[in-house]
């Protein structure tokens, strides 16, 4: 049962536009929540569903922005009843954060050395020409 089944308040207009996609990604949710997660770290047996939440807000965030193709309501719809992503979709406005991959990675208090995560640094600026991955999301470069 999909997200917007759940809710007692009808979905505006529009809805039947994105529906199938949201649909498709709430399916993809739940087949990573019961992954197996045994020989995982802990944040590493989350790196899937942060990555469906992103595609999801992402889909949204372009059909509303980019495409034009839903309605206001609807939009401020999803982010009400948290289908998308309403903070991320917040500062992918912002330039400079247009590719963020999640709020977690500019927050500095979840760093050990107090500033963005490695995944937000540009690959020509990095010390290292190895390939990181970010020990949040799984982000293999956001910036």
């Amino acid at each position: 049962m999909s997200l917007a089944r759940r809710r007692k308040t009808k979905p505006p207009k529009g809805w039947e536009i994105i529906s199938d996609k949201i649909e498709e990604f709430d399916q993809k949710m739940r087949e990573a929540e019961s992954q197996p997660h045994q020989g995982k770290r802990k944040n590493e047996a989350l790196w899937p569903i942060f990555q469906i939440n992103h595609q999801r807000s992402r889909y949204i965030f372009e059909m509303y922005y980019k495409k034009k193709e839903i309605s206001k309501e609807l939009f401020e719809y999803c982010v009400k009843y948290k289908i998308a992503d309403g903070p991320l979709m917040e500062k992918w406005k912002q330039p400079g954060f247009e590719r963020l991959c999640c709020l977690q990675c500019i927050q500095t208090r979840d760093t050990t050395h107090g500033n963005c995560c490695i995944c937000r640094v540009p690959k020509k600026d990095r010390k290292s020409q190895k390939p990181v991955q970010c020990f949040n999301c799984g982000c293999r470069g956001c910036g």
